[in-house]
């Protein structure tokens, strides 16, 4: 038997302090608990000290010098670690929240703080109604993306509240559990292929109300365009290590916001973090698409990344295209809708086609033919004092391999010189105008990389041939059923390049009001006047005039896919056994080391040939391990080395999606790949 004194030795007083709105009751309670108390009775005894009748369901503890959550209402106290110094907040979980979208237009939300930020991101997305959340994540702004800012304009606030789009009334912003079947694929409001607007009769699924249907709207079309002035004001990074600056703040997935330090009424960044774009329709992803556009927008009005002049220009045509059927978007709205296809009659379209098999002589054909390219190309060695030694050769591509020989006659013995493609870096070298189809080859060999420039004659020669590098670079051949619409793909991109062959005196674009300098970075702003400006984006814009709106934005990602750096996320790194810094230049298929100085690569690493990586948490060092022996070591100096860890999970767990799988997400495997064992 337990003599009361003993017993009573085991008690002891606990402090709370409940975050509630009512102003005559006191929050701060002093409880006496036991160290066998589970939490949920805990919370029972503290909402029955504090005598308010309201619904508590959302609050939990919030153990603040731990900086966690006591989700775990059947473990007791003593399980949890809690004693007599302990402070618990009584706080809700879910809190609003300032995210910046893409298009930096500023939404106001609820958001749930004690869900890991994966979760609560897949909420965001579905009260945005953007599909494949997965691809987004929450930033953080550095401080010294914001320096720039706060020197031009120290009085400046927060963005003003007619500014802000409050979405704080949504079901699931609301703190109610997301009901899965309202985002399923064939549930997820329809938009026009045309004009991007949400169809009435289905926005009703996610809310009741025209001010939900004019939200979407709002998220689904860019409605201004930003000024000169505007641009001047924004952080514009220059260098390799000023771009390594915009990935330092990425929110870790695997913890929730208040692990994290973010507050209630914080402004977040959501963004698309890795550059994968899984089934992208227009029927469905009006917003989603709309999204990437204005990311590509900004990074390249930015300088986030690079483009050559003849490539800005399409991108300002294309912008430039893009306002002006804006503000006609009202009058054709009605008129532009194209009839939809019933999912299920298309689905047993797409059956008959498959069970049918299509052409069996094509098939045989395809698997029994090995492709090949042969062709005269120039092959351009770059020579010491600027000069470049330039020869024609007989170059062969077969599986994933360049060989050239002196001419064709000499292509049965032995060539002069076999060129593995597998793991090189391709980059395009292209003026259309001045009719240089060039194809850069960065090929890893034991000291670093070896150069090679291919020149091809014309663009159908090109596209062949660059189409042919970039499968070879990722360990595919020309077999692989991407790759006649990989050379569909870089001929329309030559295409709308190819501007200087149209006619020279067609008309403006109805009633577009040109103000050039908001299409174009300040670099070209700075190099050509206002008129020069506007007569060659105008030029630019007659092989783009007739495209739909849609259309128009799905181009733009294209040419934006289409750029050396695209996909790069950049972070400064010091490699094990090296003496200086470098960048490391992530991407969704491999990694890349970059000399900080010159920003050339040294070395290319793919993911195809990754055994295993880990960290080791206690130094903060990523260790690779590849095929071969290879293996590398490196510590992250611009950010927390579990953002890469991520990174590299991420990229790992995307690559695993399939359409069978439609809307439906391996949680679990995400964490265990980027979660890490700290």
């Amino acid at each position: 038997m337990v003599s009361s004194t003993e017993y009573g030795s085991h008690i002891w007083e606990l402090l709370l302090r409940v975050d509630h709105q009512h102003e005559d009751v006191k929050n701060e309670f002093s409880l006496p608990v036991t160290g066998d108390l589970h939490v949920g009775g805990l919370m029972l005894k503290l909402v029955e000290a504090i005598k308010i009748a309201q619904d508590w369901s959302d609050y939990a503890f919030w153990w603040e010098q731990k900086k966690c959550w006591l989700l775990k209402t059947h473990w007791t106290l003593d399980k949890c670690g809690v004693q007599a110094d302990a402070k618990l907040i009584f706080t809700t979980q879910h809190k609003m929240l300032r995210l910046r979208l893409p298009n930096m237009k500023t939404v106001r939300l609820k958001v749930s703080f004690s869900s890991m930020v994966f979760r609560a991101v897949s909420d965001i997305c579905k009260m945005l109604n953007i599909r494949r959340s997965e691809e987004l994540s929450l930033l953080k702004q550095s401080e010294g993306t914001l320096k720039k800012k706060k020197k031009k304009d120290k009085n400046s606030k927060e963005p003003a509240t007619e500014d802000i789009l409050n979405l704080c009334n949504s079901p699931v912003s609301s703190g109610l559990p997301a009901n899965p079947g309202l985002y399923s694929k064939t549930m997820t409001p329809v938009y026009d292929p045309v004009s991007g607007s949400p169809a009435s009769s289905t926005i009703t699924w996610f809310s009741d109300g025209s001010s939900t249907e004019k939200n979407c709207s709002i998220l689904a079309l860019s409605h201004t365009h930003c000024s000169p002035e505007t641009l001047a004001e924004m952080y514009q990074p220059r260098t390799l290590a000023d771009k390594a600056k915009l990935n330092a703040g990425w929110l870790d997935s695997s913890r929730s916001l208040m692990e994290q330090g973010v507050l209630e009424e914080d402004q977040l960044l959501l963004r698309f973090k890795y550059y994968t774009f899984f089934d992208l329709n227009p029927k469905y992803d009006a917003v989603r698409i709309n999204q990437i556009y204005e990311q590509a927008r900004w990074a390249i009005l930015l300088e986030e990344i690079d483009c050559t002049e003849e490539e800005m220009l399409i991108f300002a045509a294309l912008q430039a295209y893009h306002v002006s059927k804006l503000s006609l978007s009202s009058e054709t709205q009605d008129s532009t809708c194209e009839p939809e296809v019933d999912e299920v009659e298309a689905a047993l379209s797409n059956l008959e086609v498959t069970l049918e098999g299509g052409n069996k002589s094509n098939i045989l054909e395809d698997i029994t033919d090995i492709p090949k390219l042969a062709d005269n190309l120039k092959l351009v060695r770059p020579k010491k004092l600027a000069l470049k030694a330039i020869k024609t050769y007989w170059f062969v591509f077969r599986d994933t391999s360049i060989s050239y020989f002196k001419n064709q006659e000499s292509a049965q013995g032995e060539p002069i010189e076999k060129l593995n493609l597998k793991g090189c870096e391709v980059v395009p070298d292209v003026n259309v105008a001045a009719k240089k189809f060039g194809i850069k080859l960065l090929i890893p060999v034991a000291d670093g990389m070896n150069e090679v420039y291919l020149r091809c004659d014309n663009e159908d020669q090109y596209a062949r041939w660059m189409a042919a590098c970039v499968l070879a670079s990722k360990g595919r051949t020309m077999a692989d059923s991407s790759y006649q619409p990989e050379v569909q793909k870089i001929l329309s991109f030559l295409q709308m390049k190819n501007w200087t062959m149209c006619s020279q005196t067609a008309s403006e674009p109805e009633n577009v009001d040109m103000k050039p300098e908001c299409f174009v970075s300040p670099r070209y702003t700075k190099k050509f006047k206002s008129k020069q400006l506007t007569a060659r984006i105008l030029e630019a814009h007659q092989n783009v005039s007739q495209m739909s709106l849609v259309e128009a934005k799905l181009r733009f990602i294209q040419a934006w896919q289409s750029l050396p750096e695209f996909g790069l996320s950049y972070y400064i790194v010091r490699f094990k056994g090296s003496k200086k810094d470098d960048v490391l230049g992530v991407s969704y298929n491999r990694l890349i080391r970059i000399d900080m100085a010159t920003g050339d690569p040294i070395t290319t690493w793919r993911f195809s040939n990754m055994k295993q990586w880990n960290v080791n948490w206690e130094i903060r060092q990523v260790a690779i391990e590849f095929d071969q022996n290879v293996s590398i070591a490196f510590t992250c100096l611009s950010a927390d080395c579990k953002i890469i860890h991520e990174y590299i999970g991420g990229y790992i767990f995307l690559s695993t999606r399939s359409k069978d799988h439609n809307e439906t997400l391996d949680e679990e495997l995400f964490h265990k790949l980027t979660g890490g064992q700290e």
